[in-house]
C-alpha cells in the first residue's frame, strides 16, 4: 500500500494497532458512534489485550467506509445490510449500482422555494385575489405540491407550478386547477403502482430472496430501462387519450352549436 507521502508499506508486515480513542480520532468520529456501531454489527470485535480492546487498519477502513455511505444518504439499516453482503461474499459494487438504479431521483427538477407574494405574482392574482391565492395555497399544501418550510413554500416541481398558472392564465379558476391536479396525483400514483408491480413479479420475485448476486446487475440494468419505457409509454397513451376526447368533446359543442342555428334560421 502506498501511504499519502508515496512511502510503501507492506500491509502484510506491518499492523499498526488502535485503542478506542486512537481509532476513533483517525477516522473522525467520537467514541461513542464507534461503539455504537459496533453495537449494530457494523464493526467487527476488536482483538483483546487483558482488558484493552485493540483495533486494527480494517476497523478504521469500516469506519471510514461507514462514514462515506452516511454522506451519501445510506441509514444505518442499508449499511448493515451491504456490509452484511459483502461478508457473505457478494459484490457490494453490484448491490450499490442496484440501490442507486431504485433510489436515484426520477426528475432532474431542481425545488424552489417562493414566497406568497411570488405566488401570487406568477398566478397574475392582484389585491382582491389575496384572499383567493391565500386559499389556493392552503390547498396545495394539503395536496402536497407545496411544502411550508421557514423561508417560504417549497415548490417541489417548479415546472407543474408554472404549468398550474398558464391553466389558471386562460381563465379556469384556481379551486378548479388545484382540484384537477389532485386528481392526477391519484391516478398517476396507479399507473405507476401498476409499473413497479409487474416489475416486481416478473423480474425481482422469480429470483427470489435474497438475491443472487449474478442477478444484481440485470436487475439494476433492468430498473434503469424501466424510467424512460414508462414515461413514454405514459405519453404515448396520454397522447392518444387527449386526441380522442378533446375531438369528441368538440364534436359534441360544433353539433349543439349548427343545431341551434338551424333553429334559429327555421
Amino acid at each position: 500500500m502506498t501511504t499519502s507521502d508515496g512511502t510503501v508499506v507492506d500491509v502484510d508486515v506491518v499492523d499498526v494497532e488502535y485503542r478506542i480513542d486512537d481509532l476513533a480520532r483517525q477516522a473522525g468520529m467520537t467514541v461513542r458512534n464507534v461503539r455504537a456501531y459496533q453495537d449494530r454489527g457494523l464493526l467487527p470485535p476488536p482483538r483483546r489485550q487483558g482488558r484493552i480492546a485493540i483495533y486494527s487498519e480494517a476497523h478504521l477502513a469500516r469506519l471510514r467506509l461507514i462514514s462515506q455511505m452516511l454522506e451519501r444518504g445510506y441509514g444505518l439499516a442499508n449499511i448493515r445490510e451491504l456490509v452484511d453482503a459483502w461478508e457473505s461474499g457478494q459484490n457490494v459494487g453490484d448491490l450499490l449500482g442496484l440501490e442507486a438504479a431504485l433510489s436515484e431521483p426520477w426528475s432532474a427538477e431542481t425545488p424552489r422555494v417562493l414566497s406568497v407574494d411570488e405566488l401570487a405574482a406568477m398566478f397574475g392574482a392582484g389585491e382582491a385575489d389575496q384572499g383567493a391565492v391565500a386559499s389556493a395555497v392552503g390547498q396545495a399544501v394539503a395536496a402536497g405540491v407545496l411544502e411550508l418550510t421557514d423561508a417560504g413554500y417549497l415548490v417541489k416541481s417548479p415546472r407543474l407550478l408554472a404549468i398550474t398558472a398558464e391553466l389558471i392564465g386562460t381563465g379556469i379558476p384556481i379551486d378548479a386547477v388545484i382540484e384537477l391536479g389532485r386528481g392526477l396525483f391519484a391516478d398517476v400514483d396507479r399507473i405507476a403502482r401498476r409499473f413497479v408491480d409487474v416489475v416486481a413479479e416478473h423480474l425481482f420475485d422469480p429470483v427470489g430472496e435474497p438475491l443472487p448476486a449474478e442477478e444484481v446487475p440485470r436487475l439494476a440494468e433492468a430498473v434503469r430501462r424501466l424510467r424512460p419505457l414508462a414515461q413514454d409509454s405514459v405519453d404515448t397513451v396520454l397522447a392518444e387519450a387527449m386526441e380522442r376526447h378533446v375531438g369528441e368533446e368538440l364534436r359534441a359543442r360544433l353539433g349543439r352549436v349548427l343545431k341551434g342555428r338551424r333553429s334559429e334560421a327555421s
